[in-house]
């Protein structure tokens, strides 16, 4: 064998293993983004989800004679807020994601606030519809918690894959950019009251 075909192989051979590496950490970032991606349509769909079921709630309390208007007034603007509100999964930015949070967080207030006046009216406590959304509207309360936690957890091993050393210096070169993760809501320690069960108020 002559004596310049082993440092050409030598090359060769170590061409082949960046080029190796290279598609490797490509086709897992790609992979990563893509599920990261999907877990947050999860999480707007388990919003959306909510959102229609207030829209039966407040189609219920209007039904109850004299109930406030202001408070169902906040309830319809916070939904249609929280329901103009929506990220391409593809541009999760901070500002996004902050724009996206706040809406949410206002239609949770309002929703609180409707919860605490239906105290006052007995008929609708006892009313089959309401407590029927009583139980959709906490399973649905679970299921954010779970989509969100899952986004994140999609965002983790994606952004861990793209920053970790030696994935970092490539993760520029294929233009893959850190993803946003979902931040707790402020006040999250105090969860918002969806409990539509009054019967330890009533005894």
């Amino acid at each position: 064998m002559k004596k310049w075909l082993v440092p050409v192989i030598i090359l060769a051979v170590i061409a082949f293993a960046l080029y190796n590496w290279g598609v490797g950490f490509n086709n897992d970032a790609v992979v990563l983004q893509e599920d990261a991606k999907t877990t947050w349509s999860n999480v707007e769909s388990s919003y959306q989800r909510r959102n229609d079921l207030i829209g039966n709630l407040v189609k219920t309390v209007q039904g109850a004679a004299d109930f406030e208007k202001e408070t169902l007034t906040d309830v319809i603007n916070a939904r249609a807020k929280a329901t103009s509100v929506n990220i391409n999964a593809g541009d999760l930015t901070p500002e996004k994601m902050a724009q996206f949070q706040q809406a949410q967080q206002g239609m949770s207030g309002a929703l609180s606030k409707l919860l605490v006046s239906v105290e006052r009216y007995p008929e609708l406590k006892a009313n089959a519809n309401f407590l029927e959304l009583q139980s959709q509207l906490e399973g649905t309360e679970n299921r954010i918690n779970v989509a969100r936690d899952r986004f994140n957890e999609g965002v983790n091993k994606y952004n861990k894959h793209i920053k970790v050393f030696p994935g970092s210096l490539l993760a520029g070169l294929f233009n893959f950019d850190e993803m946003t993760r979902y931040k707790a809501d402020a006040g999250s320690e105090n969860a918002p009251d969806v409990d539509f069960d009054f019967s330890k108020k009533d005894k």
